[in-house]
């Protein structure tokens, strides 16, 4: 059965942020909890300050909470909970990325539900929650849009993820400008997170005629622009299809699930600190490959939307897939980022623990062809051979400049 989870309303258009006064009072909200990534809250951005006056056009009172750094916590939800509780809020705004509209959506669950355990959330059949809206200002986790939140648990180092319908926020709005200000490094790794999550929802044996819709736009989308805002950050045509097709990919793998790139991807990134985008985008090539014999009618539709020649015979069109992927690694310097975070013997001496986390997470049953152990650990020494060679070939000088 094909079934869509969605929120409430989307919204966007340049500058919609300056709606967010209207659209919050609209669901009853009076004091408002902001999560805000800190750097938006710092000049030259100051988006907080922005945000507060935009609120009180409607006489609303806010409170912006930045305490967090990096993928959110259980610490960072404990934290922030305490503040809620003080302010007394009546709803929850992430605005950022992945993190802060996570971090949001912990909040909106756990103020309303002091007593629940992080195990429990999925055996609700309806989850009591503060108002919920988020503003995103990257363009690659969809979390505006999803029913998932990823927090890290400290007291195990493993990345949860839970799930569940009422996770959705009530209003995603999605406002171009906000992502001007992202460096190329985070464009890049954000659009490559959107474009494996098209990927994935697209290749999971839960993926459905609606959420191949929303694949295969979004990939065409992240294809087409992501090479264009790397470049110019300012193109704001590129930002907007940025932002859609990072909705669009969200819808997809929200409802669709994410296979065994973001498996593996949450363990690296959990056990080195790797930002998200940059570990999935690290372990898509290899895991691609993997999956290759299993899905090639799906990879050979993912090449057309891709941009590959339809002349390409149906084994050229899926390399190309698998090609794409590595090229756009190459020319957005991702081996070279993966290796400010680990070398490859460092990751060598972590493979028992990887692959034990990686198995503890969802997206491996999804993977069209399910992976053993053994599987896993080549995915990650391929990672690492790869890693060798990209070091062996990186100049010094080149990086001392």
């Amino acid at each position: 059965m094909a079934v869509l989870d969605l929120p409430r309303n989307i919204l966007i258009e340049n500058g919609a942020i300056n709606n967010l006064d209207k659209i919050v009072a609209s669901k009853g909200g009076r004091k408002i909890f902001i999560l805000m990534d800190s750097f938006l809250a710092k000049s030259p951005i100051n988006l907080h300050q922005k945000v507060k006056k935009i609120l009180m056009n409607s006489g609303l009172e806010s409170k912006v909470f930045t305490d967090f750094s990096g993928e959110p916590t259980t610490k960072n939800v404990d934290d922030a909970l305490f503040q809620l509780n003080a302010f007394q809020g009546d709803c929850v705004i992430g605005i950022g990325g992945g993190s802060a509209i996570d971090l949001a959506k912990a909040l909106s669950v756990f103020g309303k539900n002091k007593d629940m355990e992080w195990d429990t959330i999925t055996q609700y059949q309806k989850l009591d929650r503060l108002p919920l809206f988020a503003v995103p200002t990257t363009s690659g986790t969809g979390s505006e849009v999803t029913k998932v939140m990823v927090i890290t648990n400290l007291d195990t180092n493993i990345k949860m993820n839970p799930s569940h319908p009422n996770l959705v926020p009530d209003v995603a709005i999605l406002d171009p400008e906000l992502t001007l200000s992202l460096p190329p490094s985070f464009t890049v790794y954000t659009g490559l997170d959107a474009l494996s999550h098209a990927i994935e929802g697209f290749l999971s044996n839960k993926a459905s005629i609606m959420t191949n819709l929303f694949s295969l736009e979004a990939i065409k989308k992240v294809g087409n622009a992501l090479p264009k805002v790397y470049e110019n950050g300012a193109d704001i045509e590129s930002r907007r299809d940025m932002i859609l097709a990072s909705c669009y990919a969200g819808i997809a793998f929200s409802n669709a699930s994410t296979n065994l790139a973001h498996a593996t991807g949450r363990a690296l990134g959990a056990r080195f600190h790797i930002p998200h985008g940059l570990s999935v985008a690290l372990l898509m090539p290899f895991v691609m490959r993997f999956s290759l014999d299993s899905c090639r009618e799906q990879f050979a539709e993912i090449a057309m939307a891709l941009g590959a020649n339809p002349s390409l015979g149906k084994n050229d069109r899926a390399l190309y897939v698998i090609r794409t992927l590595e090229d756009f690694n190459e020319r957005f310097g991702i081996w070279q980022d993966g290796l400010k975070y680990m070398d490859s013997q460092q990751l060598i001496d972590e493979i028992p623990t990887l692959v034990i986390d990686s198995l503890s997470g969802n997206g491996i049953a999804t993977n069209r062809k399910v992976p053993t152990e053994h599987d896993i650990q080549v995915i990650y020494y391929l990672l690492a051979e790869k890693l060798s060679k990209t070091d062996s070939q990186t100049d010094p000088e080149v990086i001392n400049k």
